[in-house]
């Protein structure tokens, strides 16, 4: 399939931007003389699509509350003018002007602002380009030294320097444990593989009675939307967004969806899921009956910017139609949102939690209607974090419903589809669910056990030498995400951040600076990792590897998306083996490269990193003083709100929820499966591993040996019991035999005759309590008889002593 396909009817922004009307002769021109602009193009419907991009973050805009949450900024750039002017002055104290200025021009390169002459420029970056070449062309396959898995060839051993570093690393006698570890593995994948088999055989099975029979698919293939019998209005929203051929998702999704089947749809990152399920429910919702308003559709998506996005994409796509859209997501004006659903809108796009706050909270609010039900990353929202709040969602829509789940790496496991209530659904796999993009290239960076410290120092070489634009990083954490933000700003790199430690406002404009190219890196966390759709996205760095390898398949799946070329760049550790090992066998070898980072330039960097440490945390202070500045304020503007309007406040309805506090914890808890719990023997090597455990093992030996021999020690210590006596065991075996005898004789006398007389009791109330009275002064006489006879044997047994 053709790249123009996908890409907008103006290919490139740049294009436009290029055509200044002030700098253009204005000559006038008779009507009919004007030249045909070459840039200009005929759509279906007549409307000429424009360079800007799909989506946008106007209606998100309209629902925010502005607030004042600071600009770090602003401190990283307090922070670089002191340290400018400290090296000024440090400059003018030295004696010697030469070495000074030599010092100041080293410092200058990398933390000064990027301004100056043409020309210091143009020498810049052909140091620069060298630099990259010397990177470049280290470039090769993948080295199979046990680190790259194996994938390609298993008789290959390392050599050079890297088996060097190798010996160097290992302690004596630790390399034959791992290559036996490593053979113990390999045999231990292929019986797991065996087992998989035959457990596919019976999955197979349960997925034949689950899903609907391959026959009932439709065989007709649309190559245009033209084909698909869609309205006209909808036919004119494609074409104003640059939609003219269907993808391989939407060709097949669309015929069914209108049939309105239950869908299982999967495709790689960048395919056009989307308008896959956008399209159907615009031609449906045309034929809707209009004599009542309901709200017949909803969307679920796991995060709210891919939320914002996906009600962009709908409202243009709608654009010459009367259907009316709401978004319900978390950060947003809660009081619009609610006014908005109280017109009750065609469809509604939300994330789970505000959207169940809604069907719980707002008046007027209900999804006793919905017809069609969507869920966007559904793998994501099917897994154990979501559990509660999906199953709360079901139960509140009807069980007539359409259902169609979209994801990158979308599951057909009968077990986690069952829940969704589905009937017969399609099972539409395009792609493999564990296959990345055919146009990306994957590069891999190792970094070695002991230069764990230098990931910040590799990173810094790589996007100052080579990957310098238009460059996502992704970290593990929003700690990391945020300190490299200011690192970075220190270092004289145009950053944003995204992570969720930021406010909803702060969150649109990271992304629409970088999406307008007013940054060139975006730090973000996995938060940006599903479904965010980004034009021109060169690169994806992961500065660590994710824990999952349907995670690290979204993040890469950032770049080369529709058909366009990209790169991804992942640092990967010793612990990251395994991910590595489905990287490389889930890709052409073609597409894996090895990418080596000079050891003289990693350690320049780290001696940048190291000097800028101590800046790094000041600024970290300095955000958190005034950070706490603005929480005290904000405490002092809400007690006063709280004393002037606490009539209206306290008179309104508490909020509720499904879960209470306890389930609230529980949920979130399972909801992060990308931090497993961690022990003792986390992040060791295979060889310190089972050392650690042998020593663990000897350790339990010896302390159940001393225990025994410590009871046995104060056994024997204990003084003898009082009255012991040769004869003690037979005088002991004949009081419980005469125990025994008396138990006897006591459960015969007891009750006795009790049952004649109740045959011949008088069944009135009187007789009634008469004979209960007879009845416990008998047990009272037999447990003073059966006392006596305990005395008295206690009186003989102590006159046989």
């Amino acid at each position: 399939m053709a790249v123009d396909d996908f890409v907008m009817t103006i290919d490139d922004e740049e294009v436009v931007e290029t055509q200044d009307e002030d700098t253009a002769p204005q000559t006038k021109r008779k009507r009919g003389d004007e030249e045909l602009n070459p840039a200009f193009t005929f759509n279906v419907g007549s409307v000429m699509t424009h360079g800007n991009s799909v989506w946008d973050f106007t209606a998100a805009k309209d629902m925010m509350k502005k607030s004042d949450q600071g600009d770090i900024d602003e401190i990283i750039a307090r922070k670089r003018k002191a340290r400018a002017q400290a090296m000024v002055k440090k400059v003018m104290d030295v004696e010697s002007d030469g070495e000074g200025v030599k010092d100041m021009d080293e410092e200058d390169e990398f933390y000064s602002a990027n301004s100056g002459s043409d020309e210091g420029e143009e020498q810049e970056n052909e140091d620069e380009d060298d630099d990259e070449e010397v990177i470049a062309s280290d470039d090769e396959d993948l080295a199979v030294d046990g680190f790259g898995g194996g994938a390609a060839s298993d008789d290959e051993e390392p050599d050079g320097e890297d088996a060097e570093e190798k010996e160097a690393m290992s302690d004596s006698g630790d390399g034959d444990e791992d290559e036996e570890d490593d053979e113990v593995d390999g045999a231990m994948s292929d019986d797991q593989s065996e087992e998989s088999e035959e457990e596919t055989e019976l999955e197979k099975e349960r997925k034949r009675a689950y899903f609907a029979p391959e026959d009932d698919q439709p065989t007709e293939t649309h190559e245009s939307f033209a084909s698909m019998n869609l309205s006209r209005p909808i036919l004119k929203g494609l074409a104003h967004v640059g939609f003219i051929q269907p993808t391989a998702i939407q060709a097949k999704t669309i015929p069914l969806a209108l049939l309105g089947k239950d869908i299982c749809g999967g495709a790689v990152t960048g395919s056009g899921k989307t308008a896959a399920f956008i399209v159907p429910i615009l031609e449906r919702l045309l034929y809707r009956p209009r004599s009542t308003a309901a709200t017949r559709v909803l969307i679920l998506c796991p995060t709210r910017e891919l939320a914002i996005q996906v009600h962009s994409v709908a409202v243009k796509l709608a654009s010459f139609t009367d259907m009316t859209f709401c978004l319900c997501v978390g950060g947003l004006s809660l009081k619009v949102q609610e006014q908005e659903l109280k017109q009750r809108p065609d469809a509604v796009i939300a994330t789970p939690g505000r959207l169940i706050d809604h069907i719980r909270n707002s008046s007027g609010f209900s999804t006793d209607h919905i017809e069609i039900l969507v869920m966007d990353e559904a793998d994501r929202m099917l897994e154990d974090g979501f559990a509660d709040e999906l199953g709360e969602i079901i139960k509140n829509t009807p069980k007539s419903r359409q259902t169609m789940l979209f994801s990158a790496t979308m599951t057909d496991n009968v077990d986690s589809l069952i829940r969704m209530s589905l009937n017969r659904p399609v099972r539409l796999m395009i792609d493999k669910v564990s296959q990345a993009s055919s146009k990306l290239v994957q590069e891999f960076v190792r970094i070695r056990q002991h230069r764990e410290p230098d990931r910040p120092a590799v990173l810094l070489a790589l996007v100052t030498k080579t990957f310098k634009k238009r460059t996502i990083i992704f970290f593990r954490s929003k700690a990391a995400a945020h300190q490299m933000k200011i690192l970075f700003g220190l270092c004289g790199l145009n950053a944003a951040e995204l992570h969720g430690n930021l406010t909803q406002e702060q969150r649109l404009d990271a992304l629409e600076k970088f999406r307008d190219g007013n940054v060139d890196f975006l730090l973000a966390t996995d938060l940006a990792s599903r479904g965010l759709d980004i034009k021109g996205i060169e690169t994806v760095i992961n500065f660590n590897m994710p824990q999952q390898f349907a995670q690290y398949l979204h993040r890469v799946g950032r770049t080369a998306r529709a058909g366009r070329n990209g790169r991804s760049v992942t640092l990967v550790g010793e612990a990251d083996r395994k991910l590595l090992k489905l990287a490389v066998k889930s890709s052409p070898s073609s597409q894996i490269k090895h990418r080596l980072v000079p050891a003289d330039l990693i350690g320049k960097f780290r001696a940048k990193v190291d000097d800028l440490t101590e800046d790094v945390k000041a600024v970290l202070q300095e955000e958190k003083e005034e950070r706490a500045l603005r929480q005290a304020e904000m405490e002092v503007k809400k007690s006063e709100n709280m004393m002037e309007h606490q009539d209206e406040i306290f008179s309104r309805p508490a909020r509720t929820w499904f879960q209470s506090e306890k389930d609230k914890k529980k949920a979130a808890k399972a909801a992060d499966p990308s931090k497993p719990a961690r022990d003792k023997m986390s992040g060791l090597s295979r060889a310190k591993r089972r050392r650690l455990e042998s020593l663990k093992d000897i350790d339990a030996e010896t302390q159940a040996t001393q225990s025994k021999a410590i009871r046995s020690a104060k056994k024997s210590s204990l003084p003898a019991k009082l009255n012991a006596t040769k004869n003690s065991d037979l005088v002991n075996a004949g009081l419980k035999h005469i125990r025994e005898k008396m138990e006897k004789a006591k459960k015969r006398n007891k009750f006795k005759n009790v049952g004649f007389k109740m045959d011949l009791a008088d069944s009135g109330k009187s007789g009634a309590v008469g004979l209960a009275s007879k009845v416990n002064k008998q047990k009272k006489v037999s447990g003073k008889q059966g006392k006596q006879g305990k005395k008295g044997n206690k009186v003989k047994g102590r006159a046989r002593r």
